[in-house]
């Protein structure tokens, strides 16, 4: 797998014919997007990294019920990204990836979203998930105690 920035929107390519491996595209370098496309590939099974952008859907403005669903297929890949973000140092900010988001009430997500983020802590994170979470903390002063205390995840996520 390759991660590639400056992409126009964020995009996982799965190994093809004319591509010996897969890649992650990431949107302007933004760091939050490579941890957000990272979180997916890090929990997707073989199946799903075997198809473009791991088979899921993608549209910009939801209503109320198409909000929903995508929030449930959202929760654990924010969740990881939160740990990836301390892990790395940065600050995570949770994403309801809709133009209508002041017409949302996000907050049952948020606090998904944190429930997940302690249990992953609690029971450990997917195998690429923890070593990537290892690798970034590395460099932090604390190492693993960056992602790996349940006290980052009290506070729900910000917005």
């Amino acid at each position: 797998m390759r991660l590639f920035g400056g992409a126009p929107e964020p995009l996982y390519l799965p190994i093809a014919e004319n591509r010996p491996d897969a890649g992650i595209y990431f949107r302007n370098d933004y760091a939050a997007s490579a941890l957000h496309e990272l979180a997916h590939w890090c929990q997707a099974g073989k199946l799903r990294r075997e198809l473009e952008d791991y088979g899921y859907w993608y549209e910009g403005t939801r209503n109320a019920c198409q909000q929903k669903k995508f929030e449930q297929v959202e929760v654990r890949p924010q969740a990881i990204e939160w740990i990836l973000s301390i892990a790395a140092g940065l600050r995570f900010r949770i994403s309801t990836d809709n133009v209508l988001v002041d017409q949302l009430d996000v907050e049952p997500f948020r606090r998904c979203v944190a429930s997940c983020a302690i249990k992953l802590v609690r029971q450990g994170l997917p195998p690429r998930a923890g070593v990537l979470a290892i690798s970034l903390a590395s460099g932090m002063p604390d190492g693993c105690e960056t992602f790996a205390s349940e006290r980052h995840y009290q506070k729900l996520p910000d917005r």
